[in-house]
């Protein structure tokens, strides 16, 4: 366990109908595989001790006789497991009978949590022989113990990792409109474990799928469900053993039906536990079921906890094509649905773009367009300005006069290197010192023409820069920085890349799609500094600030999930590692570029305190009315130490 991360198993052993003694050694057999693995938490099926399939056998006292020894037994053989586990036993209290998930821990039962919701219907006849399980927590003599904790209002802490919080419910619980494990999120659960004997139908796998994962979004929390396999009786219907680890509406492990019957994965629950406090209306008026439950606490051994689940080093843009595909035409619809609103507010017909044949710009473009013909305005009105500087060369000029030409936009160029060499000569700057008044007086020069433009047009000059660029700070305050706004402003770099790459393989224009395509293939670059010697991009701003591929999943994991330097620092050094799609990356270099980008990211701020309008497209955004009320003057010496403690 470390950084929040918990090692978790839904495991399917094989059972044999009403043999306890082999359910039980298959049962011990599948813990200790499970916790060999890493897990700490391992959950196994519905009445798996007995098998759930035995019918009118539960009225026989030798098989329930069996089941309290075979309980007992699992708790002596699991003992020496650092791990808790939990397991489906039928149990006897109060002179009636109970389905229950019996929670094992240190050789000893820690817990008897009944079923709630008895399924009588269709195939399942279960009221013929349990009783739905009280919510109040009493002591009950089982399993060779003596005042053993029995009801459905109970959780299970870990004391020495306190947001490790676990829950029980079984099987046709979560089926109904009111799954106790509400009540338990709402009690503090942040693992919810369900015991289940879910049966194979047509189309029912994929329904559970999405019941599980549901839960797990709608509680804001973990959600570890194991189901009966096989080794059922096939009587009537047939076990397909399909386990899912779940976490806040992700699906990070299953098992497919019929197949191993295993699903073992790492869940957060720090994560889960900073998510609900970043959300106000999270259990804003527990009820008072809620208030009612009794936490018995267990620990385990404080140890790294091997990440296996997928750390994906680019968390803003779909993996799957299809769903990329989906995504880009969804902010793509976003953002020129906002630009188009403005522009039927302000009763404007024109926009004023900057364009520099780089991404950014092409995507504002593409934006514009789109804009312009949700509201049927002439593309005529969308004023393209290429302003050519000190270190324009030849091709990006030419892509963006391509692009204005290939969308329709009037094109006008204004050269500012006179206008620029004034300023030099107004303000006493030596043109050969390559410094940052050197460059800030050319964006702030490309600014005020786009800005004097709109005032002479009567339009709206549209910002280009993207989220990255903001997190970071690298735009000029008052120069590229300012517009009247900004339809980019929270669309990271990695994905403006694959929004103008949909755009050039779906637009149908021969023409625009080749020019789309080289702006791809350009270096991102804001051209302040002269050009190499044979007319190529010489300031490459990766080179200087550090990779966008890297910086957009520092930003995710810091500023979404709010996780710390460390362990945002742990999951880079595997999400880069060059497995997971992306380059790899060494760790120094990781550690480098992190330190980088908090320091940028702090330093920054007060440059995102007065950003213009402009539409929100996903969870991450930095506008300070929206998502982001971070003072200028924070101090990052704190996430610094973090950093240094790493190297």
């Amino acid at each position: 366990m470390q950084d929040g991360f918990v090692s978790v198993a839904a495991v399917t052993p094989s059972v044999v109908v009403a043999d306890v003694s082999h359910n039980v050694d298959a049962c011990v057999g599948a813990a200790e595989a499970a916790a060999d693995d890493g897990a700490k938490v391992i959950v196994l099926p519905e009445l798996c001790v007995t098998g759930y399939t035995c019918e009118d056998l539960f009225w026989q006292q030798t098989l329930l006789d069996a089941a309290d020894a075979g309980v007992a037994d699992l708790a002596r053989r699991t003992a020496d497991l650092d791990a808790l586990v939990l397991a489906g036993a039928p149990v006897r209290a109060n002179g009636k009978l109970y389905n229950c998930a019996v929670v094992l821990w240190g050789g000893s039962v820690l817990g008897v949590v009944p079923k709630r919701a008895i399924p009588t219907y269709n195939e399942f006849y279960e009221g013929r022989h349990f009783t739905s399980g009280p919510g109040e927590v009493t002591g009950i003599d089982y399993a060779g113990e003596t005042d053993v904790p029995f009801g459905c209002h109970q959780l299970f802490r870990c004391s020495n990792m306190s947001d490790l919080v676990v829950a029980v419910e079984i099987c046709e619980d979560l089926w109904v409109p009111r799954p106790p494990s509400i009540a338990a999120a709402q009690a503090g659960a942040t693992l919810v474990c369900n015991l289940s004997a879910s049966n194979e139908l047509v189309g029912k796998a994929s329904y559970r799928r999405s019941l599980v994962s549901g839960q797990s979004a709608r509680l804001v929390c973990a959600y570890v469900y194991a189901s009966a396999g096989w080794g059922e009786s096939t009587q009537d219907v047939v076990f397909g053993g399909h386990d899912l680890v779940c976490e806040d509406g992700h699906v990070l492990a299953e098992s497919t039906p019929f197949s191993d019957g295993v699903a073992t994965s790492q869940v957060d629950v720090s994560l889960m536990v900073s998510e609900r406090r970043r959300m106000s209306s999270y259990l804003a008026a527990p009820t008072p079921e809620a208030a009612g439950f009794v936490t018995h606490d267990f620990t385990l051994e404080q140890c790294e906890c091997r990440l296996t689940r997928a750390i994906d080093p680019h968390p803003f843009v779909p993996s799957s094509a299809a769903d990329r595909d989906a995504r880009c035409e969804e902010i793509l619809a976003i953002q020129a649905h906002g630009l188009a609103r403005r522009l039927e507010h302000t009763h404007s017909s024109r926009v004023v773009v900057g364009v520099s044949g780089g991404l950014d710009s092409t995507l504002a473009m593409l934006v514009c367009a789109r804009a312009f013909d949700l509201i049927d305005l002439d593309r005529s009105g969308i004023l393209a300005v290429t302003m050519p500087g000190f270190g324009t060369t030849d091709r990006t000029h030419g892509n963006a006069s391509y692009l204005a030409r290939a969308l329709g936009a009037e094109l006008r160029e204004v050269d500012i290197t006179a206008a620029v060499r004034r300023h030099f000569s107004d303000i006493g700057h030596d043109e050969s010192v390559h410094d940052v008044t050197y460059e800030n007086c050319q964006a702030r020069e490309r600014t005020q023409i786009l800005m004097d433009l709109a005032n002479q047009e009567g339009g709206l000059v549209i910002g280009t820069g993207d989220l990255s660029e903001l997190a970071l700070g690298w735009a000029t305050y008052n120069g590229d920085h300012m517009s009247m706004y900004g339809v980019n402003a929270s669309v990271p770099k990695t994905l403006v890349r694959h929004l103008v790459r949909h755009v050039a393989d779906t637009c149908g224009d021969a023409n625009l799609s080749k020019v789309l395509l080289d702006v791809l293939d350009t270096p991102v670059s804001p051209e302040l500094l002269p050009a190499t010697a044979d007319g190529t991009i010489s300031q490459r701003t990766e080179d200087l600030v550090g990779p966008y591929e890297l910086h957009d999943f520092l930003l995710y994991e810091m500023l979404r999930l709010g996780f710390g330097p460390a362990k945002v620092y742990r999951l880079a050094c595997i999400a880069f590692d060059g497995s997971h799609g992306a380059d790899a990356m060494d760790p120094t270099e990781i550690l480098s570029w992190e330190k980088v980008f908090y320091r940028r990211f702090f330093a920054q701020q007060f440059k995102r305190s007065c950003l213009p309008d402009g539409p929100k497209v996903g969870s991450v955004a930095v506008s300070p009315r929206g998502d982001l009320r971070m003072p200028s003057d924070a101090s990052v010496a704190t996430w610094q130490a973090d950093l240094d403690r790493l190297g």
